[in-house]
């Protein structure tokens, strides 16, 4: 018998004898939706469906033992699911059809990784298609309002959600890594938002802060998310831009989603790392962010504002470097077409001529100086606005372009054939570095031509090999830089290297950052704290300064954390 029944209502008559002949055992789990039904595609194989507040429950009607013929998948793992009818009006079936990611183990190695499961039903049991439609979108939205039924607590804390529908602006950047953003959008993301039933308008960028320009200037009043295909640096733009609007306390907290279409990806890799899986990269990364972005749950994120010692004051989401790290991202732009891989290649060519930097560093730690309202002690002027050093910036270094390119366009339908442009971050065109700056005031920080505050600490060395501040776990897809950074700790996690440490050493610390090991090798050169605000000064005439793997003006500069600033979507 076709059909299906809400239980614990009393079954129809027939049915209730068959549903406990057939249906599997679920524990302490009742069933509230039963049925059965013929798979589409293989009209010879039935299938009883079972729908409990947790799990969606298939199993194959045989002879065959109940344990090898049923699949168990959880709603917290589906992203959608829907009902529909075919064009053939002689067929009055209809059909119920729902996508699940579920977690599968590796064969040869550890870990495990998001795969597609669809599982689509042909519901026939009637000659009226109108009745064959209703029965599946009964199906449809009883999944539909228990997958939403589950509650996602992160630290004990309820985790929000995305409006359904959500209305999306997805930024595209063709020539982000390798240049594949757009096939990766096409293979995967396409397919996985029509699943999860996410309306959205396509944007292809054209050119370095096109991104920028687009949410300075858009009615965020049509958009419930922003979402981003490509490396960093695009959302690194789409920040910047939406903190120039005169409305940035609310555009701000406009939900931010990013999917892994460039080199590093490394708050792709950190949003994964925090919902607990395995380590992934590659496709496998893009999908587990696809799969996340899916579920539409919101966290805040930390923003972090830097001061130049003569450009507008810029907002960074991952982190800061000067010295090794910066050169090998900036100088691997030309092994770009190997992909992620251009890391390693400029990792081993920066180490066989390794660099010593002078400066001199100063931070204010996080387990002091801080009080509650965020301020500066001894009743210090707030810094709120720029203001020109003394200290007069070294020269401006230009490098080729990450993740500059691209053009407008509505539902996929562009192409581009700029090239690359140059990397170097530019305030934007209409925006002057005089004109009063919008964003949140910086309560931790004085003029950079002002001595700092008693309360900070002043690094004594004054040669470095690296300085890394870091927001986020994930340097790059394979490097987990700070294991015990999370989205909103308010905190700037400071790494730095002293000059002294052998090629060999310097190697064998980026190798176990792999997997986040780095801070257990007892290496005698490395230092590692937790900071709310950090000032640096470099005294090397030449060199390279990155925020968000993005170069910067080379000088002076002081950096605050703002604790859950913006939004991003982490599932």
């Amino acid at each position: 018998m076709c059909g299906c029944c809400f239980i614990p209502d009393p079954p129809r008559h027939g049915l209730g004898m068959e549903r406990r002949r057939a249906e599997p055992d679920t524990g302490t789990n009742p069933v509230s939706l039963y049925g059965e039904y013929t798979v589409n595609g293989n009209r010879k194989v039935r299938c009883a469906l079972s729908l409990t507040d947790r799990d969606l429950l298939v199993q194959r009607l045989t002879s065959t033992p109940v344990g090898r013929n049923k699949v168990v998948l959880s709603l917290e793992d589906c992203v959608g699911c829907r009902a529909y009818r075919e064009d053939d009006t002689a067929d009055p079936a209809a059909y119920f059809a729902a996508y699940f990611y579920p977690l599968k183990r590796r064969w040869m190695s550890s870990g495990v990784y998001r795969q597609r499961v669809e599982q689509c039903f042909r519901f026939d049991a009637l000659q009226d298609p109108r009745a064959n439609l209703e029965e599946a979108e009964k199906w449809a939205r009883a999944v539909q309002e228990r997958s939403a039924r589950q509650q996602y607590l992160r630290e004990g804390v309820l985790m929000s959600k995305l409006p359904r529908p959500c209305r999306m602006m997805l930024l595209v950047n063709p020539q982000s890594g390798n240049g594949q953003a757009l096939m990766l959008y096409n293979n995967h993301i396409q397919r996985m938002l029509n699943e999860a039933g996410v309306p959205y308008t396509l944007f292809i960028t054209e050119r370095q802060n096109h991104a920028r320009e687009l949410v300075r200037e858009a009615d965020l009043s049509q958009w419930d998310a922003l979402v981003i295909i490509s490396g960093d640096g695009l959302l690194f733009e789409v920040i910047n831009g939406l903190l120039e609007r005169p409305d940035w306390e609310e555009a701000i907290r406009t939900p931010l989603g990013i999917l892994p279409g460039g080199s590093g990806n490394a708050l792709a890799a950190s949003i994964h790392n925090y919902s607990g899986a395995s380590p992934v990269c590659s496709e496998e990364l893009l999908v587990s962010c696809g799969f996340l972005l899916c579920k539409g749950l919101v966290s805040r994120m930390d923003l972090v504002s830097i001061h130049l010692s003569s450009s507008p004051r810029l907002f960074s989401f991952l982190s800061l470097a000067w010295g090794f790290v910066a050169d090998v991202d900036i100088e691997s732009e030309k092994y770009r077409h190997v992909g992620a891989a251009r890391f390693t290649i400029g990792t081993l060519v920066r180490l066989a001529c390794l660099r010593v930097y002078r400066g001199k560093l100063a931070y204010l730690p996080a387990t002091e100086g801080h009080n509650n309202d965020g301020g500066l002690r001894n009743n210090m002027t707030p810094h709120c606005n720029n203001q020109a050093s003394s200290l007069g910036p070294a020269p401006l270094l230009g490098h080729p372009s990450r993740d500059s390119p691209c053009q407008n366009t509505f539902h996929n339908s562009c192409h581009s054939n700029n090239s690359l442009k140059g990397r170097t971050t530019e305030s934007a065109p209409s925006r002057s570095a005089t004109k009063s700056l919008t964003g949140p005031p910086d309560s931790l920080l004085l003029p950079l031509d002002q001595p700092l505050p008693d309360n900070w600490v002043v690094v004594q060395e004054e040669d470095f090999v690296l300085v890394l501040a870091m927001y986020q776990s994930h340097l790059a897809e394979d490097l987990l830089a700070a294991p015990d950074a999370t989205l909103d700790d308010g905190l700037i996690h400071l790494l730095y290297v002293r000059a002294g440490i052998s090629r060999a050493a310097l190697l064998r610390l980026f190798l176990a950052m792999e997997k986040g090991a780095h801070l257990a090798t007892n290496c005698q050169h490395l230092v590692y704290t937790k900071v709310r605000a950090l000032r640096l000064q470099p005294y090397s005439p030449k060199g390279i300064i990155t925020v968000d793997g993005e170069v910067v003006e080379y000088g002076p500069l002081q950096a605050e954390t703002h604790r859950g600033l913006a939004r991003l979507i982490t599932g």
